[in-house]
């Protein structure tokens, strides 16, 4: 059967029509790395799939093709109860793209619509809510309504599944206006109402009932496989900041920021906390969370998904750089490579500017951070150290150049330079370079660690160019370019401490004359 993938490249972009016939053999082969990219709905069932649903492939004439599940429910499919294509992770697919449809994408992922309606989402891109409507269709196959009410749903699914709590904290938890409005939406996106999927609820394996004060979640989230778990547990421990993390037993805490107040975020990521094997993570990763408020769940979910880079899909960018021959050993000895960063945009940029000096974010926690609780305290923000002034920064040990670099950025960010997933990176990468001290190779890692941008590339970086073998910037970019647009993997692979080569075979015994 011919590859599917040479009909559906990663870098069509998201408006380009699909093919049915490439669409039909990733199917009919029951392909699972279109899972998430592309949906099958069946017009004589009403339902709508992953590609390798093991229900049987319908005729080809009764297959309607989509590229998102909100578009499949807009055109009036229901999801399948056996493959749970609305419990498929998210994708960096937007993330790989600065254009309108994908910011907004980003945004509505983020809860942009609960926080300010299709209206304020709409003022924070600088177009019309009707030319944002046309786009979104047209790039997706929903309007950001249906986005919107998609993800909402989602989001309550996974609470009825996975915690004890009441249907109503539900709705709420999840962005519904009312009970009756949740009940009204479930129907119309999986065919039962909320009792009926709380029925599906896995036996509780100590999840702690929500308490007013402070709610407390258990929950699993979800990822594509493979992860290369013990690189991201070894990654995120290296780069732990005293006194705002808290590394112990495979177990990450840390401050994530809410609307109500700082979240305390337990990422479980032990090799005894996986369900699969070589120390994986068995699909999902879990999290304990203990939020100021039920209404911030969702952005704090989304935050801790960007900071564990958990909508990554390892197969299509793997299957990519293994392409390159430089690259093909180290992908196979890690697959799956994650790019973690930070929750809060703002706290990655700082960490990025500061580099590898941990003592000196330590210090900005100690000195300017809110307590959090369980003994740890929130990285401070940007008014916070705008209001310091560069020669406190630099009495806390920051050194003087940098001192300004991140006094500059936080006054920036203090003014309204959006960092966020929505914002425009090329006006993000023009702020950065009229930052006093900044250079490009700072500002790479800020585009890849608070932007979220897989092809961000530190061209000027001298481990990388010494591993490449070159001694220019541009001599990086050249050899990078085959590795669009997933060049801050390729770069992670390199940067990385290099993988032991595999053991070398017994060379066998000479045979002795008789």
């Amino acid at each position: 059967m011919p590859d599917p993938r040479s009909d559906l490249a990663p870098d069509v972009p998201a408006g380009a029509g699909l093919d049915p016939e490439a669409c039909y053999r990733a199917a009919a082969g029951r392909d699972p790395r279109f899972d998430g990219r592309i949906y099958l709905a069946v017009a004589t069932t009403g339902i709508y799939c992953r590609p390798s649903c093991p229900a049987r492939t319908p005729r080809p004439e009764n297959c309607r093709w989509f590229r998102s599940a909100a578009a499949a429910v807009s055109a009036g499919f229901r999801a399948c109860k056996r493959c749970r294509p609305d419990a498929l992770p998210g994708t960096r697919d937007h993330d790989a793209s600065a254009g309108l449809a994908d910011r907004a994408v980003r945004l509505i992922g983020e809860g942009a619509v609960d926080d300010g309606g299709i209206a304020g989402l709409a003022a924070r891109l600088a177009v019309s809510e009707r030319h944002l409507h046309r786009v979104l269709v047209a790039a997706v196959g929903a309007g950001p309504q249906q986005l919107n009410r998609t993800r909402r749903a989602q989001t309550a699914r996974m609470l009825l599944e996975q915690t004890p709590l009441p249907v109503t904290d539900v709705a709420f938890a999840a962005g519904f206006a009312s009970v009756r409005q949740f009940n009204d939406v479930m129907r119309a996106e999986f065919a039962l109402t909320p009792s009926q999927l709380r029925r599906t609820r896995a036996p509780e394996d100590g999840r702690a009932p929500a308490e007013p004060s402070a709610p407390v979640l258990v929950l699993r989230l979800r990822h594509r496989p493979p992860l290369a778990l013990a690189v991201l547990r070894e990654t995120l421990a290296a780069r732990a900041v005293p006194g705002a993390e808290r590394v112990e037993d495979g177990r990450h805490t840390r401050c994530v920021p809410g609307g109500h107040g700082p979240a305390l975020v337990t990422a479980h990521l032990g090799p005894h906390e996986g369900a699969g094997r070589g120390g994986d993570s068995g699909g999902h990763v879990g999290v304990r969370l203990r939020l100021a408020s039920l209404d911030d769940l969702g952005a704090v979910v989304a935050r801790v998904r960007r900071w564990l880079d958990l909508d990554a899909d390892p197969v299509q960018i793997d299957s990519a750089l293994a392409a390159d021959p430089d690259l093909a050993a180290l992908v196979a000895a890690r697959p799956g490579l994650r790019l973690p960063g930070a929750p809060d945009p703002f706290e990655a940029a700082v960490r990025a500017l500061l580099g590898p000096e941990r003592p000196a974010a330590a210090r900005l926690v100690a000195r300017w951070g809110a307590d959090a609780g369980e003994g740890l305290r929130a990285f401070p923000g940007a008014a916070d150290l705008a209001a310091a002034g560069p020669d406190a920064l630099a009495a806390e040990g920051v050194p003087a150049p940098a001192a300004r670099t991140v006094h500059a950025l936080a006054e920036a960010v203090a003014s309204g330079l959006d960092l966020g997933p929505g914002c425009d990176r090329a006006a993000v990468r023009a702020a950065l370079a009229r930052l006093p001290g900044a250079a490009e190779r700072p500002a790479e890692a800020v585009a890849c660690a608070a932007l979220h941008d897989p092809d961000a590339l530190p061209a000027s970086d001298p481990a990388l160019q010494r591993r490449l073998g070159v001694r220019t910037a541009a001599a990086v970019r050249a050899r990078a370019a085959a590795w669009r647009p997933w060049r801050a993997y390729a770069a992670a692979h390199l940067l990385l401490p290099q993988p032991p080569p595999p053991p070398s075979a017994p060379a066998r015994p000479t045979e002795e004359p008789s």
